[in-house]
């Protein structure tokens, strides 16, 4: 079992930039690949990011391409997310996901399959 637990959020003005960061428990950090998804009031849960076991590939969602990077530290069992040029578009509440396989399809952006989930951490972005 993994358990995940989100820091970094905040209140911030358009254009800044904030990071986020992902603390996992347990020894098996390496055997899941890692993905941030957001949820902004009464919309879906969407992918935002997601990064492979190793670390050796990422894959963002269009809307953050170029503005967000994913990245992660297995000897720290953690995992990031840093914001630039951030819109108040990108306000809601940010998620960490753990998924077991590994790889990159269309189904690896959807909710059903990551196994485990943070509490989120809120991020406003004002105008």
């Amino acid at each position: 079992q993994v358990q995940l637990v989100e820091s970094g959020g905040g209140l911030v003005q358009a254009g800044g930039s904030l990071r986020l960061s992902c603390a996992a428990s347990g020894r098996t950090f390496s055997s899941y690949a890692m993905a941030w998804f957001r949820q902004a009031p009464g919309k879906d849960r969407e992918f935002v990011a997601r990064i492979s076991r190793s670390g050796g590939s990422t894959y963002d969602a269009d809307s953050v391409k170029g503005r967000f990077t994913i990245s992660r530290d297995n000897a720290k069992n953690t995992v990031s997310l840093q914001m630039n040029s951030l819109k108040p578009d990108d306000t809601a509440v940010y998620y960490c996901a753990a998924d077991r396989n590994d790889g990159f399809s269309a189904t690896r952006t959807r909710v059903a399959a990551y196994e485990y989930w943070g509490q989120g951490t809120q991020v406003t972005v004002s105008s």
